[in-house]
């Protein structure tokens, strides 16, 4: 047999079945026979056959498809006002914030739950009753130069935060406590006492000592190196845009493929900086920009009408009007603070100051929501009347007054607050309500630097219309406890109450979440019963996300940078995989 017939009969032995060539055969004969029509027919039902077969096939592929997270894609966002600082050490502003927190990780990094997840730490240990916290590092750790991170990086950072010349805002949360170098990757924290937040203050992005260590305290805040970063977080810097009188306009970010979390999916993001909301607004409606951040009301209610969706979540933010009874002895009578609380028009400041966007407080955190509608409202006459049952009665001239034996006491005093638009018109609501309830109020109005250097510091002012910043855990003793009624301590109320500094002391040590809460709850009713400040309202945070991009996780957030806590995990493109390979 000639080798190609033994190929052949190979080939139909193994796989040909004899039964089926048979009948190949068998309909080859018949279509032979066919007329054209018969077999025109017959072609088209093939046809048809075969196409059913295969779109079938198809399917049945795509039910076993998942789409999936894929690397590519960019968008750009837009921030008012340049950055000056993208430096964790020295950021002020929202904008620096944002920036230095995707330029730059820490050893923790906040979840969207509120816990935290380990970043450059690989791991850690609270010893000696919460006073001591040992950490280790991961291996594969990298700046965006591919210098190693070591604990040498993370002890220079906390050095410079702690440098009086260099005057870091982080500073005060550092007072007191130890950073040691115990190995290249392993650093010891020490605490003077328990504090059951530190940990809040390990999300502090880490410079490179490589980069800065040459770089003096004086020369500190104006390095190159605070406009063009290099750190160790998910995006680094690519491309910096100035424009002819060299103010910076853009910044060009890519992802950081060493990022300990793992690269993030999105390939780039363009920052474009803005000088103002209209600016920024005007830029977004032209789609120059995808994404705009820190809206004010009014600007958020702009692009509602355009129909644009609009984010809208909470700020650990309050304001209020805090009560210096050192400087207006108006406040030491009780009832006086009562009647102010009980006439002010808190739901009317949100509707028509917020445009809605926040809500009602009767208590000093974002938690402190007021439900009562009638508090909410506002009762002129309610308040009137507990002041006149108190004995004050209105003069000549229609305030109210108190005798007493050391003279008369007039119903009068001052709010002091920044130039804000939406703290001024606060300030004038606030002054029609309670001259209403027989009171003589004026306003007085700061520029926001001014007011911070020359009259909340020295503590000159009656009543001070401001807001507060309190953190993703609601931290009340910088706020309230009195040690810190002086500057550099937050209590602007001056207030002063024994059993509030025990529950404070407390707290900072209690490590069991239910009775921490039940002793929060317990400050909240004494703050409540002396009510050393008015609290008005809590505004939300405002922000128009990229429509293209995915997976963003825009909750309850401690911070505006907070947005980017899960940037790692956000996604443009997509790829189809079985769902056996995603999992």
């Amino acid at each position: 047999m000639k080798p190609e017939s033994k190929l052949k009969s190979f080939f139909n032995t193994i796989f040909i079945n004899s039964h089926h060539l048979r009948l190949i055969e068998k309909i080859e004969r018949v279509v032979e026979k066919m007329n054209i029509s018969e077999k025109i027919f017959f072609g088209v039902f093939s046809l048809v056959l075969v196409v059913s077969s295969l779109t079938l096939l198809f399917r049945l592929h795509n039910s076993f498809l998942v789409e999936v997270p894929a690397f590519g894609g960019s968008f750009t966002e837009g921030l008012i006002g340049s950055p000056r600082f993208i430096n964790p050490v020295l950021a002020v502003s929202d904008t620096d914030k944002d920036m230095a927190s995707i330029i730059y990780s820490g050893l923790l990094k906040p979840k969207e739950n509120g816990n935290f997840e380990k970043d450059l730490a690989d791991s850690f240990e609270i010893k000696e009753g919460g006073t001591v916290y040992d950490f280790v590092l991961k291996d594969n750790i990298y700046f965006h130069d591919g210098i190693r991170v070591t604990s040498d990086d993370v002890v220079f950072t906390i050095e410079k935060i702690l440098d009086p010349i260099i005057k870091s805002p982080k500073g005060p949360g550092w007072e007191g406590i130890v950073a040691e170098k115990i190995s290249d990757k392993e650093i010891r924290f020490t605490l003077k006492k328990p504090y059951v937040l530190f940990l809040n203050t390990l999300t502090l992005g880490v410079l490179p000592k490589h980069i800065w260590e040459n770089v003096s305290s004086e020369e500190f805040p104006f390095s190159e190196f605070n406009i063009n970063p290099i750190g160790s977080g998910p995006y680094k810097v690519e491309k910096i845009t100035r424009n002819s009188g060299g103010i910076l306009t853009a910044i060009n970010l890519s992802s950081w493929s060493k990022y300990p979390l793992g690269r993030p999916k999105i390939k780039s993001i363009i920052f474009k900086f803005f000088q103002n909301e209209n600016a920024l607004l005007n830029a977004y409606e032209n789609q120059d920009i995808n994404s705009a951040v820190n809206l004010s009301q009014e600007g958020a209610k702009r692009l509602i009408q355009n129909k644009n969706i609009i984010s809208e979540t909470s700020l650990p933010r309050i304001f209020g009007v805090f009560l210096n009874q050192n400087v207006a002895p108006i406040f030491l009578n009780k009832e006086i603070r009562e009647a102010l609380e009980v006439a002010t028009p808190k739901k009317m400041i949100v509707d028509q100051v917020l445009s809605g966007f926040g809500k009602v407080l009767n208590g000093p955190t974002p938690e402190s929501v007021e439900r009562d509608s009638q508090k909410m409202e506002g009762n002129i006459e309610a308040g009137r009347d507990l002041l006149l049952k108190s004995g004050w009665k209105e003069n000549k001239d229609g305030y109210l007054e108190k005798k007493t034996k050391t003279g008369t006491t007039i119903f009068q005093f001052a709010i002091t607050t920044s130039d804000a638009p939406e703290l001024i018109k606060t300030a004038e609501i606030l002054r029609e309500a309670w001259n209403k309830m027989g009171a003589s109020v004026s306003v007085k109005v700061f520029e926001s630097g001014d007011l911070s250097q020359n009259v909340i510091k020295p503590r000159k002012y009656d009543a001070l219309l401001f807001g507060e910043v309190v953190g993703a855990e609601s931290d009340l003793y910088p706020f309230w406890h009195s040690s810190e009624r002086n500057d550099p301590g937050l209590n602007i109320s001056l207030y002063a109450n024994i059993t509030a500094d025990k529950i404070l002391e407390e707290i900072q040590i209690e490590e069991d979440v239910v009775e921490q809460a039940r002793k929060k709850e317990t400050l909240f009713a004494e703050i409540k019963n002396d009510t050393p400040a008015i609290f008005l309202f809590s505004p939300s945070f405002l922000y128009a996300p990229a429509k293209n991009v995915k997976n963003i996780l825009l909750k309850d957030v401690s911070s505006q940078n907070e947005r980017f806590i899960s940037i790692n995990k956000w996604f443009i493109e997509t790829d189809k995989v079985w769902k056996f390979f995603s999992n």
